[in-house]
């Protein structure tokens, strides 16, 4: 069993900058360090989409509308980060974390609302 936890979410203007930080717990650094972890987002009515992944050999990819603004990394051996550069309000939605184990057995944390405003 793990648990993911976000935090960093909140308010932030168009073009600002927010940090959102996932983390893991329930098992070992070293199990968790082998996981593919990364975030999703959520719009009301819409379906859950990936904003940002990285394995756990630090390969990264990214939707097509965060590239050159979002970056995904690996903090500790137990976090996932996710640095927001110039924000748009089509970034509004709530974030997801998400793990991925070699079981194929998925992970998700509760959310964090980022609202970005004009």
């Amino acid at each position: 069993q793990v648990q993911l936890v976000e935090s960093g979410g909140g308010f932030v203007e168009a073009g600002g900058s927010l940090r959102l930080s996932c983390l893991a717990s329930g098992r070992s650094s070293s199990s968790i360090s082998t996981m593919a972890m990364g975030w999703y987002r959520q719009v009301l009515g819409e379906p859950r989409e990936l904003v940002a992944e990285i394995s756990s050999g630090g390969n990264a990819n990214y939707a097509d509308s965060v590239k050159g603004r979002f970056t995904v990394s690996r903090g500790d051996a137990k976090r996932v980060n996710l640095q927001m550069n110039n924000l748009k309000s089509e970034d509004t939605a709530v974030y997801y974390c998400h793990a991925n184990s070699g079981l194929d057995i998925h992970y998700w944390g509760k959310g964090t609302l980022v609202t970005v405003s004009v």
